[in-house]
């Protein structure tokens, strides 16, 4: 088979290549803008200020949501997420996550020490909304979730959870990092909503956010705190909204490219991205054959996103994954995903998986590069 140069599988980590024109505009405003938000009152400033100011009204357009002032940049999901937990919770409250949830939301919890009821999903990385509701204690203060694993591709029905939240006057806060860009997703279902833009929202790393409903907004408490250019006269952090939680001077140029990036997403349409991927995990479904390699995972399309998980039963997968690279030129990720209780779920711990994730640039033509590797690969072993 002949060798391709480059082809980049690991998209569930951070998107590669990212929407036409982010780096462009990214370098455009390094050289040829450059000044800071609110902190001005000049002229590119204020260009600076309307370009953050619209791509917060982007993040509402996709995710359907009615306050641009509530949507706050952080520099990734993880600080989204550390935001919420450590802002909102004490050791005292009752917690419900799902037993798929990554790190950054085990470590912060752990970190505090709550009251945490891990809700068991099945064996492909399903959470049942109906054992969540059984969940439900007299001191129950949110239910956080994963919306899409990061390992097996399962999407929970967080509309269902939502409506199971409000039902309860609890509050729902959902993690969107693999789902964001790719999903329909509804503010309204949900009182906060943490993402990062540079997995499926198709922009640099360094960016992210989350947004929060205005009565949630109102009590939680921020993380960080220090100058935001506003009640400058004040030592005390201001309330109103969004500078309670954006201290600091914000990642400006990461904000330009999130904007480029989520223009493209907003006019190319998330079904029409949603589709395509799709037709690639399908084709995948339908040519890859390997008994001794288990696909993680449902193979239903409408329950999950590309990210697709292999175990190699009779090989290791950390060396199937460096295989891969040095021979093929294919990059994966091998290991435990930074999600080990999801890998308990799955039964793949504790030598985690090879996981393959597709964009809407990946071609089919790199699909069957996938699995002409793969077989050239175990038939070598």
């Amino acid at each position: 088979m002949n060798i391709l140069e480059r082809v980049y599988l690991d998209n569930g980590a951070t998107s590669f290549p990212k929407a036409p024109g982010v780096a462009e505009h990214m370098a455009a405003y390094i050289l040829e803008n450059g000044s800071s938000v609110s902190r001005g009152a000049y002229s590119s400033a204020m260009d600076a200020s309307r370009m953050v100011y619209e791509t917060r009204e982007f993040l509402c357009e996709l995710f359907n949501f009615d306050h641009p002032d509530h949507v706050i940049f952080t520099k990734n999901v993880t600080e989204s997420l550390n935001q919420a937990i450590k802002g909102l919770l004490n050791e005292d409250d009752h917690i419900i996550i799902s037993s798929m949830e990554h790190n950054a939301v085990m470590r912060p919890l752990n970190s505090i020490g709550c009251d945490i009821t891990r809700v068991q999903a099945d064996d492909e990385g399903f959470v049942s909304p109906e054992d969540v509701e059984k969940s439900i204690q007299e001191h129950t203060k949110a239910i956080i979730m994963i919306h899409g694993s990061n390992i097996s591709g399962s999407i929970n029905d967080i509309k269902r959870i939502g409506e199971i939240a409000k039902a309860h006057n609890i509050y729902f806060i959902a993690d969107v990092a693999q789902t964001a860009g790719v999903i329909d997703i509804d503010m309204k279902d949900m009182d906060m909503l943490c993402f990062t833009g540079h997995k499926s929202l198709l922009g640099p790393t360094g960016v992210g956010g989350f947004l929060i409903q205005p009565e949630l907004a109102k009590i939680m408490k921020p993380l960080i705190e220090g100058g935001t250019g506003s009640a400058s006269e004040q030592e005390t952090q201001p309330e109103h909204m969004p500078d309670k939680f954006e201290s600091g001077t914000p990642n400006v140029v990461g904000i330009c490219g999130l904007h480029t990036s989520l223009s493209y997403i907003l006019e190319k349409g998330i079904r029409n991205i949603h589709d395509y991927e799709m037709t690639l995990v399908e084709y995948f479904f339908n040519n890859f054959d390997q008994p001794n390699v288990r696909v993680v995972g449902t193979k239903d399309l409408s329950r999950r996103t590309a990210v697709i998980s292999l175990d190699f039963k009779e090989n290791d997968n950390a060396v199937i994954a460096f295989q891969l690279e040095r021979k093929f030129n294919i990059q994966t990720r091998v290991g435990m995903h930074c999600a080990p209780s999801a890998h308990k779920t799955l039964r793949t711990f504790p030598n985690g998986t090879v996981r393959v994730s597709f964009s809407s640039f990946t071609t089919i033509e790199e699909v069957q590069y996938l699995i002409d590797a793969i077989d050239t690969l175990l038939k070598e072993t």
